[in-house]
Formats: structure tokens, C-alpha cells, sequence
């Protein structure tokens, strides 16, 4: 295919020592740094960083100590299974519920590694590369731009050039790539596939729909984080959202991201799904027109919410919401006690309604529960 990507795709390698010194001589990184290598000397992190030449350098040195970094101080565990239902040598579209902007793609990127695969290419929003430092990172990460916005012939140029995109990345390129089940994060904790997103997979090659999904070798990946990343800030969102149209503040998303980074998020697991098969594909060709992405969305968030590792909070959550012990024998007496303990944040708002908040918020945790269920009935 030769179509120019040169407008979204990450950077290539001869383009990564002129990042590494824009990285390096950054004036956030004694404060980055600080946070993420306590004691590190600075001098010599920016000579490190500004001796990385190539992609894998960046990706397999530094990237990963900074993951390892995040895993240590912010998580009890990591877990990755189903690593039996991906190839060494395949290149697959891993479709993933999506709950933290940046660590999702970030830990995944760790899960592969470590279990002996290549790292893939990851959509990056075209509105979270709102900083030099931000965007010189992702691209030197194999982050590749995703557009948002525009008008409607706008928005349909940019999905099929995305689309061209990652079927050139992992057909030609022979590279995996990530990108999330859905525009944007879960915010109440209900994961679902959008139809919208499969449909635009195929556009790029729309002379059989059932081949030109099965060449893109489609695999759902549950995430879960025992404490819900920006939890807080989700559920203040939701609470706003209710009344009126939510306008993001300046800065927000960098918020978000760095929050999601620092935050405690207890266990954290990521599951590769069984593959979506050519078989899959060709029992459901029965259904025409949207109906046929409609259950292949239905497909994947089966497979995604029926190996979503629920935690002791999503079941305290449930059974608070449900005031019963419905689920109590999934947790301890001190695992309630510390999850009640959490919710008392709620008592610093207080020109907002406590009991909304609290519905809200038992939601983002007590929803999984739910989808879980719908999985198994």
C-alpha cells in the first residue's frame, strides 16, 4: 500500500536520537525523575536518554524500566494470562477494554515483552498529544495519531486513513497493534465494544468483510485494575455529566494520565481472549449490514467480560449498591471495612449530592460484576 503515513505514524529509528535529546534536555525531567526514580542522578539520566538511537533501545531500556517502576511502587501484582491463544511470529489487532489513558497500552506493551513477543504499534488521540514531552515519547514508543473531531467527511477521511494505517502495520509491517474497544475510557465501568470501531477495521479493504477482518487477526484483552485508575476523578465526571455537557478543563487529560500513573491500583491483570477466528466470522457473515458487527462486538465483549478478573471491591461494591451480602463470601470483613474507609473522599465535596456520588462510584466497581454475570447466563 502506498499511501504516506508520515502524518500519523510513530517515528522510525533515524528519527529517534534528535527525540531522545529534545527528551533529555527537557525541563520536566529532574521533576519526572523525582517521581519515578527517587534518587536518580539527573545529569546521568539525560546522557542515558540522549545516547538511545533506535526504537527497540528506547522501548526494551528505558521504557521498560520506567514500567517496572510504575509496577513497583504503584501495584501489589501483575498477572498476564492467556498468553497460549497469541503467536510468537503473529501479528494480531489486540482490541482492549480500555480504563487508564496511558497504562493500559503501557502494560500491555510490558505483558508481550516479558512473554517473549514483539511490542505493538498504539493508537494514540489526537488530543492527548498536547505537549512536546508527550508527543516526542509516544512516537518514540510506537504511538501512532488517532484524529478526533472534524466534520463529517473530516472524521470519515481520518478513520479510513487510519484504518489503511493499521492494516498496512500489520499485514506489510508484519507488526501487532493496540487500540482500545471504544473512543475514549470507560468511565462507569461498563466495558462494550463499539460495532462502529469494527466496521471501520474493515474499511480499509472492504472487497470481503469476513477475509478482511480475518487477516487482521483480531484479539480481545480483558484489563483490570483492582483500584480503578482515576476512580475520583471518573466519578466527579459522571456526577457533572448528569446535569450538563461536560467540557474538559485545559490540562485535564495530562492530568488524568499522570493521576493514572501515580495512583495505587492494587492487582493488576491483563488477559489475551481466545483469537476472533475466520470461523467466528463466517458463522456470523449470516447477519447483514450493521447487525454483523453488532455481534462481533457482542462476541468480543463476551470474551472480555467473561475474563475480567474481578476483585474483592467489585463484589464489596456490588453488595453495598445492592444492600444485601449477596457476594460475601468473595471478600473478608477488613477488605469492606478499607473499601468503606476509601469512599470517605466523598465528604470533601460538599456542595454536591452524597448519595449521587456514592451511586456513581459503587458503579464504576459494582458494574463488572454485572457484565460478568450477563457472561455466564
Amino acid at each position: 500500500m502506498e499511501t504516506n503515513f508520515d502524518d500519523i505514524r510513530p517515528y522510525r529509528d533515524e528519527e529517534i536520537p534528535a527525540a531522545m535529546q529534545r527528551i533529555a534536555n527537557h525541563e520536566l525531567i529532574p521533576s519526572i525523575a523525582n517521581y519515578l526514580m527517587p534518587g536518580a542522578d539527573v545529569e546521568a539520566l539525560r546522557e542515558r536518554i540522549g545516547k538511545v538511537s533506535t526504537v527497540a533501545e528506547f522501548q526494551y531500556g528505558l521504557v521498560k524500566d520506567i514500567t517496572e517502576s510504575v509496577l513497583k511502587k504503584t501495584t501489589v501484582s501483575f498477572e498476564c494470562t492467556g498468553a497460549e491463544n497469541i503467536c510468537e511470529k503473529k501479528p494480531y489487532l489486540f482490541v482492549s477494554n480500555h480504563r487508564d489513558i496511558v497504562l493500559d497500552a503501557m502494560f500491555l506493551q510490558y505483558a508481550l515483552h516479558t512473554n517473549g513477543h514483539g511490542t505493538c504499534q498504539i493508537t494514540f488521540g489526537s488530543n492527548l498529544m498536547c505537549h512536546p514531552l508527550v508527543i516526542d515519547f509516544g512516537k518514540s514508543n510506537k504511538m501512532f495519531r488517532t484524529e478526533r473531531g472534524g466534520n463529517k467527511m473530516e472524521f470519515y477521511n481520518s478513520l479510513l486513513h487510519m484504518s489503511e494505517y493499521m492494516r498496512h502495520v500489520i499485514t506489510e509491517q508484519k507488526e501487532s497493534v493496540w487500540i482500545a474497544q471504544r473512543n475514549g475510557r470507560t468511565k462507569d465501568g461498563i466495558d462494550a465494544t463499539d460495532p462502529a470501531i469494527i466496521k471501520m477495521f474493515g474499511m480499509s479493504n472492504n472487497t470481503d468483510r469476513v477475509e478482511s477482518l480475518a487477516e487482521l487477526n483480531i484479539v480481545p484483552v480483558s484489563v483490570s485494575y483492582e483500584w480503578e485508575s482515576c476512580d475520583k476523578l471518573k466519578t466527579l465526571e459522571l456526577y457533572v455529566s448528569r446535569n450538563q455537557k461536560y467540557e474538559k478543563k485545559p490540562g485535564e487529560d495530562l492530568n488524568s494520565i499522570l493521576t493514572g500513573i501515580k495512583q495505587q491500583k492494587g492487582r493488576v491483570c491483563f488477559h489475551f481472549c481466545e483469537p476472533v477466528s475466520h470461523d467466528d466470522l463466517k458463522r456470523l457473515d449470516t447477519f447483514s449490514g450493521s447487525a454483523f458487527y453488532r455481534q462481533i462486538a457482542a462476541l468480543m465483549d463476551q470474551r472480555i467480560n467473561s475474563n475480567f478478573k474481578l476483585q474483592p471491591n467489585n463484589y464489596i461494591a456490588h453488595d453495598l449498591r445492592s444492600a444485601s451480602n449477596q457476594f460475601a463470601s468473595f471478600y473478608t470483613a477488613e477488605e469492606k471495612e478499607r473499601f468503606i474507609d476509601y469512599m470517605a473522599w466523598m465528604d470533601e465535596c460538599k456542595d454536591m449530592d452524597k448519595s449521587v456520588l456514592k451511586e456513581i462510584f459503587l458503579g464504576i466497581y459494582a458494574n463488572p460484576v454485572d457484565s460478568f454475570l450477563k457472561t455466564i447466563c
